[in-house]
């Protein structure tokens, strides 16, 4: 290949990587609302949860040091 096809390959491939960066930007909105979806679920589960995952825990702590 020649060093202009290789070069005009590479500009477009700058090209496209440019136009595809530029069409990312994403929603804003969106992505908060998830986060504080998620963030929502994590503390209700905690909630519900964290009593009987601590109640495992120090079972199975005490079966450790018990050996």
């Amino acid at each position: 290949m020649s060093r202009r096809r290789w070069r005009d390959a590479l500009w477009r491939s700058g090209e496209r990587t440019v136009s595809l960066v530029e069409d990312e930007r994403g929603d804003v909105p969106g992505w908060v609302l998830i986060t504080l979806m998620t963030a929502g679920l994590v503390i209700i589960i905690w909630g519900l949860a964290g009593p009987a995952l601590s109640g495992v825990f120090q079972q199975a702590i005490e079966r450790v040091t018990s050996f």
